[in-house]
This record gives C-alpha cells, sequence and structure tokens, in this order.
C-alpha cells in the first residue's frame, strides 16, 4: 500500500530503529525492493532522484510503475514513493501531482532564509494533499571531498528554525556524511545528531548511507536516525554481479537475464541492510 512517511519514521524514532530508503533506478530495481521488503514484512521508502526520474521517463511513468507493481504484487507493507533531493518548488509539484507521497525539497546551497522560503512553500502544497516533507540543512557533500567539511555541518539552532517556520515532516542534518563512496574515514558528528533529535519532534535522516561500518550506522540510530538512504551500496552489488555473469556467459544476449543477474544479489543485500537497521516487522507495528 502506497502511504506517506510521516507514520513510520515517526515509529522508528520513538523505538529507535531506521526505515531503508532505497533509490530505484528502473523497473527491475524496484521490483526486487518491493519483493524483498514485502517478503521480510518491513515498510520501505522508494527515492527516485531527478536524474532518475528523467531516465525512467518522467514523474508519471515512476508513480504509475510504483502503483502498478504494488496492485500486481498484492504488496501489504507500507510504500513510501519519495522525491529525493528535489532542487526546486517545481519539481517537487510535478511529483505531488504524479501521485508521490513524499518528496524532498533541498535548499541546503542557499542560505537558510532562503532555504526555509523554499520549503514553506513545497510544505504548504504539499500537506495540502497528504504529502510528507523531508529538508535538508548545512551541506551534505559528494565522495569528491571526501568527508563533509565541518563548515558546512548543520547547527542545532538553525535545525530548529527550519523546522518551526516550516513545519516539516523530516529533516536531513549534515553531519559528516557523503553521497557515494566515501574517501577517507567518515567522520560523523554524532554529539550534534543527538542534540538535534533530543530537542526537534521530527524524524531524523541519514543521506549517504554506503561506505559506512556497522558501527557508525548502529550509533547513527541510536542517536536519533530513523530514515538511512542507500544507493551506491547497490548500484556496485548489482554491477559486480553483472559484470561475473557476462564475464562467464559471453553468448547470453537477452536484456532480461543479462538484468536479472544482479538480482539475487541486490535481494540479498537489501536484507542485510534492513537487519542491520533493525526494522521491524508490520505486524509488530
Amino acid at each position: 500500500m502506497i502511504v506517506n512517511s510521516e507514520k513510520m519514521l515517526l515509529d522508528a524514532k520513538k523505538n529507535k530503529y531506521a526505515v531503508a530508503h532505497f533509490n530505484i533506478n528502473n523497473l527491475e530495481w524496484t521490483k526486487y525492493i518491493l519483493e524483498t521488503c514485502q517478503a521480510l514484512q518491513v515498510p520501505v521508502i522508494l527515492g527516485v532522484s531527478e536524474g532518475a526520474i528523467k531516465y525512467m521517463g518522467g514523474y508519471n511513468t515512476v508513480a504509475s510503475l510504483v502503483k502498478g507493481l504494488d496492485k500486481d504484487l498484492k504488496l501489504t507493507i507500507p510504500v513510501c514513493l519519495h522525491l529525493d533531493h528535489g532542487a526546486s518548488v517545481e519539481a517537487c509539484s510535478k511529483a505531488i501531482a504524479a501521485g508521490f507521497t513524499s518528496v524532498m525539497i533541498d535548499g541546503s546551497k542557499f542560505p537558510l532564509t532562503e532555504n526555509i522560503r523554499l520549503t514553506k512553500e513545497v510544505v504548504k502544497m504539499a500537506h495540502y494533499k497528504n504529502v510528507t516533507v523531508e529538508a535538508e540543512i548545512g551541506h551534505i557533500g559528494g565522495s569528491d571531498v571526501g568527508s563533509a567539511d565541518q563548515k558546512y555541518f548543520a547547527k542545532l539552532d538553525d535545525c530548529l528554525k527550519l523546522y518551526q517556520e516550516t513545519k516539516i515532516d523530516s529533516i536531513a542534518p549534515a553531519l559528516g556524511s557523503v553521497h557515494g563512496l566515501y574517501k577517507g574515514k567518515p567522520n560523523l558528528d554524532y554529539n550534534t545528531m543527538r542534540k538535534i533529535n533530543d530537542n526537534l519532534p521530527i524524524p531524523l535522516v541519514l543521506h549517504g548511507g554506503t561506505g559506512l561500518s556497522k558501527e557508525d550506522i548502529a550509533k547513527a540510530i541510536d542517536c536519533g536516525i530513523a530514515k538511512v538512504n542507500i544507493n551506491t551500496d547497490l548500484q556496485i552489488t548489482w554491477c559486480n554481479s553483472v559484470r561475473e555473469f557476462l564475464l562467464n556467459n559471453k553468448d547470453v544476449y537477452d536484456p532480461r537475464k543479462v538484468i536479472s543477474s544482479g538480482e539475487m544479489a541486490v535481494k540479498k543485500r537489501i536484507e542485510e541492510f534492513v537487519t542491520l537497521f533493525k526494522t521491524p516487522k508490520i505486524s509488530k507495528l
């Protein structure tokens, strides 16, 4: 069933576990994630970047794909369809109109006042449609900068101001994680993470889950992280499996066989993340 992220993330915050956010890239990717989470009976958030939306054909195509799989796979788990790193009000508007149940407005590259202005506009539009909103504060870097520069880390007062003036549903504070692969050892600011969690009633989101150790993730969840975003890890897992298949099956040309050769590896990795995040079965929620 397609839902927004409110209930699942508030429960995760309350009970010290995390819900997995897996980015999707195509039909197969989406199907693998949904089948695995259905088998495990856990909630899941399907994140879709603007780049992936363009690649897959558009907002309506992505929404229709997820809704179709929800029906055809007879899903009983909560599934949230989430716009990941929406760069503009327009992008969020298109996602909401297409049927996405959650959006992220990423105004982190702007000064706080502009971030708040953009976020307020999206929240007003989204909440009218029962769509949840995530915002980012500070700046979560890319792998090219290694572990994030502390001058871009989120501050408690800024997080409070962003929440109080916008009434967002979740917040992604930049506290040392990076997108993609880490260059060097990750250095997360757990103390600030815990302070933000203790002072805000909304769930915290950790971007850049790939490359963090089991200990890093466990400590982040203990400090209040209720949602962990995973993308690069599954891409690498799939790619390695497909490369091995092609190396050993040079006469295969059927794209279905090529793409699906990474299925079991991806599904196994998804299960490992769900276990690591301590996500309970929906019957226990």
